[in-house]
């Protein structure tokens, strides 16, 4: 075991730090797009059927299908770190669209009202109202997402696109466990990480209206 983690140990760090690249930059633009189109369903309700739809339909094609689908796209093609950005940013759209859809959809009408009546703009109400209250069901959705990511970022290594992925294809293909897990455990222990630490941060902000029970 010591002989293998001398050989094998600095791989594996460089390609835990590849994978935290690609999760951290995918979830980044992940919830650039979705926290604000989220907030924008929540002023257009009637587009909030087709829109979540949509973003549901990208969530079911199977991972491997859909970094194929991008590998012919001749802006994406050269690129693998482009391709499994993309992919895994479409694979967190998801709960992170819907989490901020229904954390302020669900906000007692009455607050929103009493807010109105104080004079606050939209823009205050969203920010100093609408937001906090609905902080800890976003960050839910980030915590779901980020973990989806960490999952499937193990995939990016089909199209050359690094991450841990690489010694589980690669163990798979040597029919050497020590390599599968070499590469599976790093992965899981960040999803775990990454679960508790985003865990922590929406019981921080879950306010009593928000607890279960």
């Amino acid at each position: 075991m010591n002989s293998f983690f001398s050989q094998y140990g600095s791989e594996i760090a460089t390609l835990t730090l590849e994978h935290l690249w690609l999760t951290a930059s995918a979830m980044l633009f992940a919830a650039v797009i979705a926290i604000p189109a989220g907030i924008w369903l929540t002023r257009s309700p009637r587009w909030a059927n087709p829109i979540l739809t949509l973003a549901n339909i990208l969530q079911t094609i199977p991972s491997l299908a859909m970094f194929g689908f991008l590998l012919p796209l001749p802006w994406l093609g050269d690129r693998a770190a482009r391709i499994a950005i993309l992919a895994l940013t479409a694979y967190a759209l998801l709960p992170i669209l819907r989490n901020t859809y229904a954390g302020i959809r669900n906000i007692d009408p009455s607050v929103i009202e009493v807010a109105k009546a104080l004079g606050l703009t939209n823009m205050q109400r969203l920010f100093k109202v609408e937001l906090p209250l609905a902080a800890s069901f976003i960050l839910a959705g980030l915590r779901t997402a980020t973990v989806t990511c960490v999952g499937i970022a193990t995939i990016a290594a089909a199209v050359g696109a690094g991450g841990l992925g690489e010694l589980i294809f690669r163990g798979v293909a040597s029919v050497d466990n020590r390599l599968v897990l070499a590469g599976a455990i790093p992965a899981a222990l960040l999803a775990l990480a990454a679960d508790a630490a985003l865990g922590l941060l929406e019981r921080h902000y879950r306010t009593p209206r928000q607890q279960p029970g």
